[in-house]
């Protein structure tokens, strides 16, 4: 399940007031995630979270819900 954090980000990045995220949610399907604004996205949940992703995690990426686990793993190894 994504976090609100998560949802936070995103939102505050695409300057959406509101849009319901759920895990199987794919970039394409929200407002103005386009690939520029993916790799905003991807940069502000580095700096919220205090980590990198390696170029190779982000492309196998599906969906919102494989990024919350990714986000999950990578913050329970700190």
């Amino acid at each position: 399940m994504i976090s609100g954090r998560m949802k936070d980000v995103i939102l505050r990045t695409l300057k959406l007031s509101e849009f319901e995220l759920r895990d199987e949610t794919r970039a394409y399907q929200v407002p103005g995630w386009d690939s520029l604004n993916h790799i905003i996205i991807i940069a502000a949940i580095e700096k919220e979270y205090g980590i990198c992703f390696k170029v190779s995690e982000i492309l196998r990426l599906n969906d919102l819900g494989n990024l919350q686990a990714l986000i999950n793993k990578k913050t329970d190894a700190i």
